[in-house]
């Protein structure tokens, strides 16, 4: 006779994968904050602005999310989204730009970045790449938020 996992191993495996790639997502979704900012910002209709797949961007206790972030932005606000197998835990967001404030910007070898803070309530840093920093500026127009940093 055959050990249990020898025989039901092609069945459990999936199951155990599934559970711990979701409880996985749910946990980073409540480190980064991403999870508070979607109790106010959760996007239920489809944005039209324009968007940039594959980005990167750092966000609360340094929580990456490396090639699998979509942005956008138009003058209503700061989109974002996961591709589909992150986005257990994380809805698409909408943050209206008074949301949204400049909290720095600086170079880290080479790489210029600025991180926003994401919520007035919440206050989530949220740090990408000065380049997609540029786009998103140019995208929200006069929208864009203030900027008090130097």
């Amino acid at each position: 006779m055959k050990p249990f996992l020898d025989t039901h191993f092609p069945v459990i495996f999936p199951i155990f994968f599934v559970v711990l790639w979701g409880g996985i997502a749910l946990m980073v979704s409540r480190i980064s904050g991403w999870s508070s900012l979607a109790r106010r910002f959760r996007l239920e209709s489809s944005f039209t602005g324009p968007t940039w797949s594959w980005q990167h961007a750092r966000m609360r206790y340094a929580t990456g999310y490396n090639g699998c972030l979509t942005v956008g932005a138009d003058p209503s606000g700061l989109y974002l989204s996961m591709l589909f197998f992150f986005r257990i835990g994380h809805p698409a967001l909408l943050l209206p730009w008074n949301e949204v404030s400049v909290r720095k910007r600086g170079k880290m070898l080479f790489v210029r970045y600025v991180e926003l803070s994401l919520g007035r309530e919440e206050q989530i840093p949220f740090r990408i790449n000065g380049t997609l920093a540029d786009r998103i500026q140019a995208a929200a127009g006069t929208s864009w938020p203030v900027e008090n940093v130097s």
